[in-house]
């Protein structure tokens, strides 16, 4: 079954002086947001980005799948904080996402973890949607 989410963005005037609000229309969970182009390229001043969207789906979308891995392992985990740091450069794009997990997992080793980490990097769906992206890792028990 195939799941649909969906936002939109109204903009309003040019890129460097215009501003916009993203709205979230799937959960509604999340408040309007503003973003404008300072946001995105300088400070954000209380506004977000294109660039901290994608950190946010990137983390929360990772700790799901590096979830399903270690409990497919039979280590399921206790807890995962999942980090997700997006660089934009102003006429180059995003230029890297560095992702950095710390797990508490029961039975497991360092290697192991390491190994599932890495597994997860690779397969998560939003790393593979941004595949042409240069994705790092750290990751380390707690």
């Amino acid at each position: 079954m195939a799941a649909t989410r969906s936002a939109h963005t109204v903009w309003e005037g040019n890129l460097f002086q215009g501003s916009g609000v993203v709205t979230f229309d799937s959960s509604g969970s999340i408040g309007d947001q503003p973003v404008t182009w300072a946001s995105r390229a300088e400070e954000s001043n209380g506004k977000t980005s294109p660039e901290e969207l994608i950190a946010a789906a990137h983390s929360s979308c990772y700790s799901m799948a590096f979830s399903n891995i270690l409990d497919k392992a039979g280590t399921p985990p206790t807890r995962l904080v999942t980090s997700a740091d997006v660089t934009f450069v102003p006429g180059e794009g995003i230029t890297e996402i560095h992702l950095t997990v710390e797990g508490t997992v029961p039975g497991m080793d360092e290697a192991a973890f390491l190994s599932a980490a890495e597994e997860a990097k690779v397969n998560c769906p939003v790393s593979q949607a941004l595949k042409g992206t240069n994705i790092t890792l750290t990751a380390k028990l707690a």
